[in-house]
């Protein structure tokens, strides 16, 4: 594997085929070879004998076209969508785009088969994975098919190739329910408070231009705050791993 292919890589720590890369984005090759000469999908790293690999950018941007889609936007509209953001986002801030357009969308739920959960999903699923899916409220049994939250399987499925117990993703999952409801409640009264005081007469139009803009501002903090704790954490752990060698060196 190449430099450029170490560096790129995120899906699940590896690149994949053009065949893989389908699977995993639940769509055909013919549509991902579409996307690509429509300039909606960068070209691929080129591997042994030529042949292209894809990553993780790659995964995410397929994942925000099929997004676009979902709001009905047409080809023409995600070209210009996607030519006006910067050249070098990462899969994460790929994804992150992701989940404010798919913020704004209505909630689909929605009901398939056990083979169709599959396919959405882009891979076979175990029946532990499903549980787990089913342990995140991703899918609820129904008969004898499932209750599909759609906007939720790709991080459901993503969350399963995730090196973190069951427990510990829905704890994480709750605090992040918790303060983001309290985030809510604080910005919606701030935001009553504001319409109060301009008299303002068509507040549903009101919410519906400060909704993306919210969001948008919620995941950027967000993301920065996420950042500087990961910095001190390892800043902290880098820092104990020192002293602890320093003790060392000074004993002998």
């Amino acid at each position: 594997m190449t430099t450029s292919e170490t560096d790129a890589s995120g899906a699940g720590g590896q690149t994949l085929t053009i065949d893989e890369l389908a699977a995993r984005a639940g769509l055909t090759v013919r549509t991902v070879r579409f996307y690509g000469t429509r300039g909606l999908l960068p070209p691929p790293v080129l591997g042994p004998r030529r042949v292209g690999r894809y990553d993780g950018e790659h995964l995410a941007r397929l994942a925000l076209i099929e997004e676009l889609q979902h709001q009905g936007m047409t080809l023409a509209a995600i070209e210009r969508y996607l030519s006006r953001l910067p050249s070098d986002l990462s899969a994460h801030d790929l994804a992150l785009h992701r989940a404010v357009v798919a913020s704004w969308a209505p909630e689909t739920v929605e009901r398939v088969t056990r083979e169709e959960l599959g396919r959405r999903a882009g891979r076979p699923l175990t029946d532990e994975e499903v549980d787990r899916l089913g342990a995140m409220d991703v899918v609820v049994p129904d008969g004898d098919g499932y209750r599909l939250d759609a906007g939720l399987l790709r991080l459901g499925v993503e969350l399963l190739d995730v090196p973190f117990s069951t427990e510990t993703v829905l704890a994480a999952r709750t605090a992040l329910l918790e303060h983001s409801r309290a985030a809510a409640r604080d910005l919606s009264r701030l935001l009553r408070d504001a319409v109060a005081e301009r008299n303002a007469p068509d507040v549903r139009s009101l919410s519906a231009h400060m909704h993306p803009l919210v969001v948008q501002a919620l995941l950027t903090t967000f993301q920065r705050s996420l950042r500087e704790e990961l910095r001190e954490w390892l800043d902290r752990d880098g820092q104990a791993g020192a002293d602890g060698e320093d003790g060392e060196d000074g004993e002998d």
